[in-house]
């Protein structure tokens, strides 16, 4: 399963996220991974849930996010919910149709293995193409 919440900055899409990491660690028996930007949420997510700092890594594209989220996986067959708060801005990109393909492949990915994915893109809903809307 994928959920994804788009809108603006400001819009209170992280606020909601953490609070669906808590309902997560309470309801589900599996690891949580929450991949952000930095580790200013260190505070705000429970301490068991895997928090990552994007900023450690050289997140250059879409397909290394694929790369590193297949590795976390076949490292810890035990996580069955990756959060990813603003991925535009973990990547440096824009919303485009790579955005569209990689949300399909974390589709794929999560029939496969049984992750769900809960994604945030910081930009107008406006924007947004059928292929991303049908996660909402």
């Amino acid at each position: 399963m994928v959920k994804v919440m788009m809108g603006i900055k400001g819009s209170g899409k992280t606020k909601q996220l953490i609070e669906l990491v808590h309902e997560a660690k309470k309801n589900e028996q599996g690891d949580i991974v929450y991949i952000e930007k930095s580790s200013k949420l260190i505070h705000d997510i429970p301490h068991t849930v895997r928090l990552i700092d994007a900023s450690q890594y050289e997140f250059d594209g879409y397909k290394f996010l694929k790369g590193f989220i297949s590795g976390l996986h076949s490292a810890n067959y035990d996580i069955t919910h990756i959060f990813i708060d603003s991925i535009l801005k973990i990547l440096g990109k824009e919303y485009d149709s790579d955005t569209d393909e990689f949300i399909e492949w974390c589709d794929s990915f999560s029939k496969n293995e049984n992750v769900t994915f809960t994604i945030t893109v910081s930009d107008d809903i406006d924007k947004a193409t059928p292929a991303i809307k049908k996660y909402f």
